[in-house]
């Protein structure tokens, strides 16, 4: 039977990750979750304490700060044969363990679900729609990853020198071996982000860092408009 490790990494997401933690078992079936772990890059806003306070047997862990090393934590203590990276602002569907290992037993090795924003701004509707379809430029972290752990491991887990970026790196490297599937199922997921740069500009600094790292920007590259224009 096949089981689930799902791997939160977080960063100071006391207003959110209560939310998720019970969303999270309210829809799935846990007899197909081997654990939740949550990995924990220096909160300060008191994370950590108000997930030890819930009592729900969550793995709690803490990493270095970089989602890239926090998740491959997650994943090195992961007693699942399948690993689910979920950031902590998606929620998703109902029965997604199931949706999950369906596509699993279909022989697909790794995917993510259709994404949809916590807003009605028409720009984020239509990329929202978009990301039903298979093309790699219409995909991101906000939709979640499942993989086999043993495909996670052949690859090598997420490149650690990346701050930013680095799901994008694993999908590179899971649409080279053919290995991805969109699941047709919808993962709903915060505009914070947006709301707080405003959308437009949001999303030309996220065209920037793309066409950057085409024209074969660094990591740290990356890293620094980043941190310039977003962070």
């Amino acid at each position: 039977m096949n089981n689930i490790s799902i791997i939160i990494p977080v960063l100071n997401e006391a207003q959110t990750i209560k939310k998720l933690l019970f969303h999270l078992i309210d829809n799935a079936s846990l007899q197909t979750i081997s654990e939740i772990i949550v990995v924990d890059g220096g909160s300060t806003d008191g994370s950590q304490e108000l997930i030890k306070a819930l009592d729900l047997n969550i793995k709690l862990l803490s990493a270095p700060k970089g989602r890239a090393k926090q998740m491959n934590l997650g994943a090195k203590v992961a007693t699942g044969d399948i690993l689910y990276f979920l950031h902590a602002d998606s929620f998703p569907p109902h029965r997604y363990d199931q949706l999950i290992i369906d596509e699993i037993e279909k022989g697909h090795q790794a995917g993510c679900f259709r994404l949809k924003f916590d807003s009605s701004h028409w720009w984020l509707r239509l990329a929202s729609w978009l990301t039903q379809f298979r093309w790699r430029a219409c995909r991101g972290g906000d939709q979640s990853q499942f993989i086999t752990k043993q495909l996670f491991e052949e690859i090598g887990g997420y490149d650690e020198s990346y701050i930013i970026y680095e799901d994008n790196i694993l999908i590179n490297a899971l649409y080279e071996r053919k290995e991805f599937v969109v699941i047709n199922k919808k993962i709903e997921t915060s505009a914070r982000l947006y709301r707080k740069h405003g959308v437009w500009k949001l999303q030309y600094h996220f065209w920037t860092i793309y066409v950057k790292k085409w024209f074969g920007a660094s990591a740290d590259e990356l890293f620094a408009y980043y941190k310039k224009h977003i962070c």
